[in-house]
């Protein structure tokens, strides 16, 4: 399988400089490296700066679009077009100004199978963190869903304000690795690393991943929902699903939101991914996802069983 390794980071912060570092250190180790850049005009710019590291059928430019959003489609399609190689790895260098969590979630399900779940590293420019005005939101929400954050710029500052940094950093993401970009080597990064064409995945990293998605099947009632988003843990900052529910004659969204409330409303036509539930958030993983359901399903039947018996 292969590993699908996302990079955000407001503009500036030092994204195509840490691909760069990524893909020396990927070739290095003898690994197959696939790049894809997505910029709202210069992306065949930026990736033009990878010539000379890999060869042009392995780089992709996406321009014109933000990948959170309206690109997200050519996004999977261009995932799943790429061809499979030994050792090989991913790349995704999306734009400064990217929602991830959104980008995160919608990655988590489409997804060709070979490919591991994302994983996102979140380039930090220390200097100007949360200097950003009315987008200190947006660089925030980019610390939320990432495994691995990167420091960078920590030579125009001094330890204090590196400090100072590292503590909101934690206070976001509290199971985040936090590496200085100049330590930064992939091959000691064991979230991402390949190993006879398998990513390595420890289990103290699981809580690293960002998000994971299953297939979800019809709901014989709405208390199922309720069930899984509270069997869910508080961990995961979204939870998204979409299925047949009841005797509903249309499909049904629901959504855990951060704070815990579920909203339920129906979803008109038909979902093209087929119908999934998704978390976005530390604590995402397919196996809990499957048995969550199981045990919703499993109490939806006792349910059943007990009306029967009263009738």
């Amino acid at each position: 399988m292969e590993a699908i390794i996302v990079i955000v980071g407001f503009l500036g912060a030092g994204k195509t400089t840490l691909l760069k570092k990524l893909v020396d250190n990927a070739l290095a180790q003898s690994w197959q490296p696939f790049i894809v850049l997505n910029d709202y005009e210069t992306a065949e710019l930026d990736i033009a700066q990878l010539n000379d590291k890999l060869d042009k059928q392995w780089l992709k430019a996406l321009s014109g679009s933000c990948i959170c959003c309206s690109g997200i489609s050519e996004l999977r399609d261009s995932v799943n077009r790429i061809p499979e190689r030994k050792n090989g790895v991913t790349f995704i260098e999306a734009n400064g100004t990217t929602d991830a969590c959104s980008l995160m979630g919608f990655l988590g399900v489409g997804i060709n199978e070979r490919f591991l779940a994302p994983i996102q590293i979140s380039v930090v420019d220390v200097n100007n963190w949360q200097k950003r005005d009315e987008y200190n939101e947006l660089e925030a929400n980019q610390i939320q869903v990432s495994s691995i954050l990167v420091l960078t710029h920590e030579d125009k500052v001094d330890a204090n304000r590196i400090n100072h940094v590292k503590a909101e950093l934690k206070n976001i993401n509290s199971s985040a690795h936090i590496i200085s970009f100049a330590d930064v080597d992939i091959a000691q990064l064991p979230e991402i690393a390949p190993l006879n064409n398998t990513a390595i995945k420890l289990d103290h990293h699981k809580a690293h991943w960002a998000s994971s998605s299953a297939d979800l099947p019809h709901l014989p009632d709405y208390l199922c929902v309720k069930d899984i988003c509270d069997a869910l843990p508080s961990t995961i900052l979204r939870i998204k699903g979409c299925t047949t529910v009841a005797d509903e004659p249309h499909y049904v969204y629901f959504e855990r939101c951060p704070d815990g409330e579920v909203y339920v409303r129906p979803y008109r036509g038909k979902p093209d991914t087929g119908t999934k539930l998704l978390t976005i958030g530390p604590g995402s993983d397919k196996t809990l996802l499957e048995q969550v359901i199981k045990n919703a399903l499993i109490a939806a039947k006792k349910r059943e069983k007990s009306a029967v018996c009263n009738v």
